[in-house]
């Protein structure tokens, strides 16, 4: 019997003083049995640096159509596509080539070793962005799981702060690609 996935609930405070975005956001995550606490926080920090009226989670590691988060108009196209870890380039441009932007979200220690692989053959996409998370800030963030969690999220001058009320991550996200689409 296939195992089910694990139900997180979050509230998390977003103060993005980058974007003047401030909201409130009541998520729920299911977590495939998959997947680690790590990955689960990576993606959360994921929608909460791309947040906006019509973002989603989508089935990601369960559907190979679909990335791990969306924006999607009413028209149902896609503005932007998310994706996480070292996916490969078939993927990358499945993603690039379905939505107006493409970001992704590398992490883990195997990330400087599939950048270094894959960087040259990235540039051919004018839509695509790619960023990474350290090892250390994984770690971190992982320590931020719980059940339902309360999060508050500050982002202002590239800078940004993730945490609960016992403890608080200050994420350093590097920037490997930016272009703009």
């Amino acid at each position: 019997m296939a195992q089910k996935a694990t139900i997180y609930k979050a509230t998390i405070s977003l103060s993005d003083m980058d974007r003047h975005y401030y909201d409130t956001l009541n998520v729920t995550i299911a977590q495939h049995p998959s997947e680690t606490d790590r990955r689960m926080m990576v993606r959360i920090l994921a929608y909460i640096l791309n947040a906006r009226e019509d973002i989603q989670f989508c089935k990601g590691l369960s559907d190979d159509d679909e990335p791990e988060i969306w924006v999607k108009d009413y028209s149902e196209q896609i503005h932007l596509w998310i994706e996480l870890g070292q996916i490969d380039e078939k993927r990358i441009k499945k993603g690039c080539t379905k939505a107006k932007e493409m970001r992704l979200y590398s992490y883990g220690s195997a990330a400087d070793v599939w950048w270094k692989k894959i960087q040259n053959k990235l540039s051919a996409f004018s839509n695509l962005n790619v960023y990474k998370i350290n090892d250390e800030t994984c770690e971190q963030l992982a320590g931020l799981v719980d059940r339902t969690m309360e999060l508050q999220c500050s982002i202002d001058s590239g800078q940004i702060w993730l945490g609960n009320n016992d403890s608080t991550v200050q994420i350093d996200l590097e920037t490997l690609l930016e272009q703009k689409s």
